[in-house]
């Protein structure tokens, strides 16, 4: 990424994927049996290696894997949860790889946290062969957490991916975007970068982005990320596992090998 300002992803709370976890779970449970959850996310660290505190001191990223003593039983349950979150949608446009791959990643991000930007430009395109040979699917979800312009970026891209250029738009923005900070995203770059990525009907992409319907998609699926106790960036479900921040490609790989051969 040269000639980009990037930020340094840090260490997050180890325990907070299994807290992620049981807040899916209580979540769910609240959708099926119309009860109340209790509060399960209390006392997470303020150093994660998410974009909610982009400024906290950082440190080498390491995988964000619990050290906690958690019960079998329990565990069990909220990795079927986390299972279940995969939608496996057939032309999907915010979706890649096959649909019965057997580990499906989850991607939630926004586009203006720097280290979103950091994963979308070193990590994802060295996952593209686990695509290829069908080993890995990856569905990216909106966690609009920065205001109006990051709805703005969100709605944008889907409106791009309604005329099947959603990951080139992505991939587009978050180069032209740094890699610190939270930048701005304007209606005029936005324009730009669907005249640069080749959408093909600028009118129908102008009014998919301006319309009220896109932006409530957006913040829906944002809405949904915060109820299961998602509040930074990225964030990723890898098949049962959660992982927390743009961790080295080292932490993904060894992930995903992990969950394909537990889905042998």
């Amino acid at each position: 990424m040269s000639g980009k300002q990037q930020a340094e992803p840090g260490r997050g709370d180890p325990a907070r994927p299994w807290k992620i976890a049981t807040g899916i779970l209580a979540a769910a449970l609240v959708f099926c049996l119309g009860v109340l959850s209790q509060t399960l996310l209390s006392g997470r660290s303020q150093t994660d290696a998410s974009a909610t505190s982009p400024n906290a001191a950082t440190t080498t990223a390491t995988p964000e894997t619990t050290r906690q003593t958690v019960d079998p039983s329990r565990k069990a349950e909220q990795e079927t949860e986390i299972a279940k979150l995969a939608r496996r949608q057939e032309n999907d446009p915010m979706a890649k790889g096959r649909v019965d791959a057997p580990v499906v990643m989850i991607e939630y991000s926004d586009y203006r946290c720097p280290f979103c930007s950091v994963f979308a430009e070193e990590t994802l395109p060295k996952l593209q062969p686990l695509i290829d040979d069908g080993t890995l699917r990856i569905e990216f979800r909106d966690l609009a957490v920065f205001g109006d312009d990051s709805v703005a970026a969100a709605a944008a891209a889907r409106a791009a991916g309604k005329q099947g250029l959603f990951w080139e738009f992505q991939d587009a923005l978050y180069r032209r975007l740094p890699n610190q900070g939270h930048p701005d995203v304007k209606d005029d770059l936005v324009m730009e970068i669907a005249t640069q990525v080749g959408v093909p009907d600028m009118a129908a992409f102008e009014a998919d982005y301006r319309s009220e319907e896109t932006r409530t998609a957006v913040k829906n699926e944002t809405a949904e990320g915060r109820r299961m106790g998602i509040d930074g960036t990225p964030f990723f479900f890898i098949g049962t596992r959660a992982i927390s921040g743009a961790q080295p490609l080292e932490t993904f790989q060894q992930i995903i090998a992990q969950e394909k051969a537990k889905a042998s």
